[in-house]
């Protein structure tokens, strides 16, 4: 038991400076291209899933919830969001260059991420307008809605990536210890063995972590690939289906329903597919 603690506190003071640094550098990029962004968006008009799963992958503080609450506003499409949410990048970005993972494999998982989300962001939006009769029309005055969690502006990037750091430290700390007791326990009973060897099964359970609309489910996925705990095909369909909080923004702010639980099922089902097709193709 001391000996998983104390690996778990050696590794996270290990990469904290480079998370930092990291952090401070998704501050920077965020506080210079949040806005900008939302007016893209709000622009796009048809276009929209295409800027959206290009821009959705520049690593920016609660997009997913900003562009969650511009679809309930009547702003954006269906297949926006859905693009959005399936190419944002949340809390992956950090720990991946934190960890000092190849340059390449970040580009290859971002552009992968950013593909999903612009192929099945246009097919969404298809047959949302011809099937569902879910078009947006962009009103002439609306207002665009915040769902910003950091305050970069009230709290300038430096403390804003330090207090980052610091969450996610603790985040990584505890997912360390946990996973560490977990690992030692599932390969003494040969339980992970079982459990990888049913196709599709470990896509499906990483996707129902990615969904959890908290920044820890992003970590728990990454450092589980990390790890060597999942495969490409599961760390795909779990960041994927990481949107962050905008989930919790889109079944808030939007009045219809049944919309919010079409769009959540499409965003699992279309995670868990492509997470299965991109450990195929073995691209990492």
């Amino acid at each position: 038991m001391t000996e998983i603690l104390w690996d778990a506190a050696l590794d996270c003071v290990k990469i904290l400076p480079f998370l930092f640094l990291s952090y401070l550098a998704v501050e920077y990029t965020e506080h210079r291209m949040s806005q900008k962004t939302k007016n893209w968006i709000y622009r796009a008009g048809k276009a929209g899933p295409v800027l959206g799963g290009l821009i959705g992958i520049i690593p920016q503080c609660g997009f997913s919830a900003a562009a969650a609450g511009l679809f309930a506003g009547g702003i954006v499409t269906p297949g926006t969001l859905i693009a959005v949410f399936l190419s944002t990048s949340d809390e992956m970005l950090p720990i991946m260059l934190s960890e000092g993972l190849p340059a390449m494999m970040i580009v290859k998982v971002l552009a992968a991420k950013a593909a999903t989300g612009i192929v099945v962001g246009v097919l969404v939006d298809l047959v949302a307008e011809h099937l569902l009769g879910m078009k947006r029309e962009i009103p002439e005055t609306q207002e665009m809605c915040e769902h910003e969690h950091c305050h970069c502006s009230e709290q300038g990037i430096f403390r804003s990536a330090l207090n980052h750091t610091a969450q996610i430290t603790v985040f990584l700390f505890v997912i360390s210890v946990v996973l560490g007791f977990g690992m030692e326990y599932l390969q003494e009973r040969g339980v992970a063995q079982s459990f990888l060897a049913v196709p599709g099964l470990e896509e499906a359970a990483a996707a129902l972590v990615g969904m959890i609309p908290n920044c820890a489910a992003s970590v728990l996925i990454t450092q589980l690939y990390i790890s060597g705990f999942l495969g490409s095909g599961a760390l795909f369909a779990g960041l994927l289906c990481g949107a962050g909080t905008g989930l919790l923004v889109l079944f808030r702010e939007n009045q219809n329903r049944r919309e919010s639980l079409i769009l959540t099922g499409v965003l699992y089902v279309s995670g868990v597919l492509a997470g299965i097709l991109l450990g195929m193709m073995h691209i990492l």
